[in-house]
């Protein structure tokens, strides 16, 4: 397997998935405009650039969610992981053990808590979407601490599921069963196939014990997108807290109100994210939000942030703008899809180089040194 860097990993994914599972993660809502300025805005910003340090000794070590993490990144959640490699939330949770850095569950996943705490020892968060029957939430919750979840994220930016065009296409979203035209599809890839075969039907772990969802992970997830409750509210966060005594972190947030909401309603942190792009299309790109957001909270309330990150210097740019730390996405899922949990490590070991030599060439020694230098390390274009 040779992955040079992210895009290598995305040509391969492709290659290898059937169309329907590649177009999921691959996609954005309507137009997808939000989907190609999470990429674009980026270039907003340049690097400064700093010679005649000493950079022979370098750290790219940092702290957040109150811990210290080798990289200034994680695994953020992603759903289905399990379709695009057999056990594929324990293929992306090892490897991100043996890069000390954390992976976040989400509750569309094919692996349930249980399952993935006894495949790593690693840290484990876990994603929450609250559902309109509140013991389906309880029990998750109940699930998450015996699991030894420290942190809760709460995705609040989906109360309603936007129209993604490529799913349409391909009937992802109309699906409940593998229909013979599907079937079809699948067959045209067939090392996917047998890694599905191996690894047994796939189901959503959350609610796969629940037989009002139905069987197979194409009904379940449809059935468990129907309970997402719509009304969902501060009140709701409230709730939560309440229940939760662990780390809470509202996942979503793309304005300054809302920031300062999170801290008021006991949040320990946000996630400037807009979904990937998969939601509100024609929201701000979360590299543009960002700053506006990082002066609003002005250090009250700790931000990690998502979108669009697939380049060492786009973590260095995050970082410098207010970000504690980044959560990757389709970055890794496309290794993941590609080579398995090695092709996660090679993305996350890619990104870690690019993230070093990058701060090097700044003349920075160290991720803390480049949180202190903040905006300075970079110029608007």
């Amino acid at each position: 397997m040779s992955l040079i860097n992210v895009a290598d990993a995305r040509r391969a994914a492709e290659r290898r998935l059937p169309r329907i599972f590649f177009d999921y993660v691959d996609g954005g809502a309507f137009a997808e405009e939000t989907l190609r300025a999470n990429r674009e805005d980026y270039g907003r910003w340049t690097l400064v650039q700093r010679v005649l340090n000493d950079i022979s000794q370098r750290d790219l070590s940092t702290g957040f969610l109150g811990q210290r993490h080798r990289l200034p990144f994680m695994l953020g959640p992603v759903g289905f992981l399990g379709l695009y490699a057999g056990g594929g939330e324990m293929a992306a949770a090892r490897a991100a053990a043996a890069a000390g850095i954390p992976l976040c569950l989400s509750t569309f996943s094919i692996a349930s808590l249980t399952e993935l705490r006894a495949a790593t020892t690693g840290p484990l968060q876990f994603q929450l979407y609250v559902m309109s029957d509140r013991a389906i939430g309880e029990e998750l919750i109940a699930q998450a601490r015996a699991a030894g979840v420290e942190t809760l994220y709460l995705t609040v930016d989906t109360a309603i599921t936007a129209v993604r065009e490529r799913d349409v296409r391909n009937g992802f979203r109309s699906l409940t069963r593998i229909t013979p035209s599907l079937a079809l599809r699948l067959a045209t890839r067939p090392a996917w196939c047998l890694d599905m075969a191996r690894a047994g039907l796939p189901q959503v772990g959350a609610v796969k014990h629940r037989p009002e969802f139905g069987k197979g992970v194409l009904e379940q997830a449809s059935n468990l997108s129907r309970r997402i409750d719509t009304r969902l509210s501060w009140k709701d966060v409230d709730w939560l807290r309440a229940r939760w005594d662990g780390k809470l972190v509202l996942k979503g947030i793309l304005s300054p109100e809302d920031a300062r909401l999170a801290h008021r309603a006991g949040a320990d942190a946000i996630v400037v994210s807009n979904h990937g792009g998969r939601q509100l299309d024609g929201a701000a790109s979360t590299i543009a939000a960002l700053p506006a957001i990082a002066e609003a909270l002005a250090g009250d309330l700790e931000i990690l942030f998502d979108g669009g990150v697939r380049r060492g210097a786009d973590i260095v740019k995050a970082l410098a703008l207010g970000a504690s730390g980044v959560l990757l996405g389709r970055a890794y899922v496309y290794g993941l899809a590609a080579g398995g949990e090695a092709g996660v490590a090679r993305i996350i070991d890619h990104l870690a180089e690019e993230v070093d030599i990058t701060l090097a060439l700044m003349g920075l020694t160290s991720v803390d040194a480049l949180k202190q230098r903040g905006r300075d390390a970079l110029r608007p274009r």
